[in-house]
């Protein structure tokens, strides 16, 4: 890849709604190049964890998974964010995404790197004597 690419950048966050302090926590992320992609991300999400939701978070999933997913894929098409929530239990569990311009990275093969990098060394650890 060496020009910017547009693509999606997914992720699934969860939040204890019991804890008012927790604040939400990644478990995951992924960068889709096409809608498809993407919106599938989500759905095998969805479809691997509806045997252990509870009833109601089993209802909000297959409802995405049967009327949602379209809605979500035409906002994708149209470069709008989309996210996906339900709740189970005492957690919400949120996928997010949104378009996005992936940058490609400069490649270190060939570059001479400054002379800093050579000055580097890993910090030694002291071994615990027992």
């Amino acid at each position: 890849m060496d020009k910017p690419r547009w693509g999606y950048w997914c992720e699934c966050w969860t939040q204890d709604l019991t804890d008012t302090t927790e604040q939400p926590t990644l478990h995951g992320s992924f960068d889709a190049y096409a809608a498809p992609q993407a919106d599938r991300w989500v759905a095998v999400a969805l479809r691997t964890i509806t045997p252990a939701l509870d009833a109601d978070a089993c209802d909000e999933a297959w409802t995405w998974l049967y009327e949602g997913r379209a809605d979500t894929r035409r906002a994708l098409l149209r470069s709008e964010p989309s996210t996906v929530t339900i709740s189970h239990d005492n957690t919400r569990i949120t996928w997010t995404i949104r378009p996005v311009l992936f940058l490609p990275l400069a490649h270190r093969q060939g570059a001479e790197l400054p002379a800093c990098a050579h000055d580097f060394k890993p910090q030694q650890t002291v071994s615990d004597p027992g």
